[in-house]
């Protein structure tokens, strides 16, 4: 699809997800576009018009990165459509089968694809209205596309009818309405064995802190306190919070506050099997201000975190990062 198409993605979240869950699935959403509208309790739609010119990659391409990113950073598996309408968006996701995959329609594609559909499939066809048309014989998307916009009114009512009639042209003109980013942004390492080494554990944590950084300044938001959360091997977990001397989503405060934490711990000889690190009381950063310095070094790290950020958006997360983090690499 060329970047100028309207192009929506609306995604499905396996049932019964947990809100915490949800709210870490919309955050990889942002990772793709800031137009991201929630649909709780488990579903979403995201406008990808800019972020098709911006990643580089066409609409399928990032349906397909969100699914490795939720399956392998969330254990969530999704269900994504992708389409020029809300309407075809959702049609596409309903039709992929659980827990997971994309169905990316063109708009080209809209009309035969649409056709040979049941009435019932089409998003916001419900039982009732689906009912009152098979009455009058119209079982599929395309009838019904083809009878009168009038017709259709007098079968389903005034607004309902003209909608239905219209959707089945592929006509929704509805945007993507962005909704408030989560109050909280949440970043999660497991550890592959029971842990007792502080240096790996605090290399876990400065990965930790360059990937929340990163979300921030990506989302245009700036944590107030942070919030660090252990876990050990028999399930209990140990957990504190510290606020930032003043917001920030840079990764030399997030680090001083989130190496107070973990000291705040004491672990001495503590197995640890998973680390939490959630940003919370987040603001937008156009609400902040840095305050001046004539710490030199501050001021270059502050430019490489900028170039970082770029290079990672371009290549991919962890292609460019803190030497620690990289300790087992061979």
């Amino acid at each position: 699809m060329a970047p100028e198409t309207p192009t929506v993605m609306h995604v499905r979240c396996p049932g019964h997800l947990p809100e915490d869950t949800y709210r870490q699935v919309l955050e990889q959403l942002t990772e793709l576009s800031p137009v991201v509208q929630a649909l709780p309790p488990s579903a979403a739609l995201v406008d990808l018009r800019g972020a098709l010119a911006y990643h580089g990659k066409d609409a399928h391409h990032l349906a397909e990165m969100l699914r490795i990113r939720t399956i392998s950073r969330l254990g969530v598996d999704v269900r994504v459509g992708v389409g020029p309408s809300i309407t075809v968006a959702a049609t596409a996701s309903a039709r992929v089968e659980p827990p997971g995959g994309v169905l990316a329609i063109t708009p080209h594609e809209v009309t035969d694809w649409l056709a040979p559909l049941p009435v019932e499939a089409l998003h916001g066809i419900g039982p009732r209205q689906a009912e009152a048309l098979h009455t009058y014989g119209i079982h599929r998307v395309g009838l019904l596309a083809a009878v009168p916009s009038a017709t259709v009114q007098r079968v389903l009512g005034g607004r309902a009818g003209r909608l239905a009639a219209d959707r089945a042209r592929g006509i929704d003109p509805r945007p993507v309405t962005p909704r408030a980013l989560p109050a909280s942004a949440t970043v999660a390492h497991v550890f592959p064995r029971h842990t007792l080494d502080g240096a790996e554990v605090r290399a876990a944590l400065l990965d930790l802190v360059g990937g929340l950084g990163h979300r921030l300044r990506h989302r245009h938001q700036a944590a107030g306190a942070l919030t660090l959360t252990l876990r050990f091997p028999d399930g209990t977990t140990w957990a504190t919070s510290r606020r930032l001397p003043r917001p920030s989503a840079h990764d030399d405060d997030l680090r001083t506050t989130a190496y107070r934490l973990i000291d705040t711990a004491g672990l001495q000889r503590a197995r640890v099997t998973a680390l939490t690190l959630r940003a919370d009381d987040l603001l937008d950063s156009a609400h902040t201000a840095d305050q001046l310095t004539l710490d030199t070094s501050r001021e270059a790290r502050l430019a490489a975190e900028s170039t970082t950020d770029r290079i990672n958006d371009k290549y991919g997360p962890h292609t460019v990062g803190p030497a620690t983090t990289f300790r087992h690499a061979s």
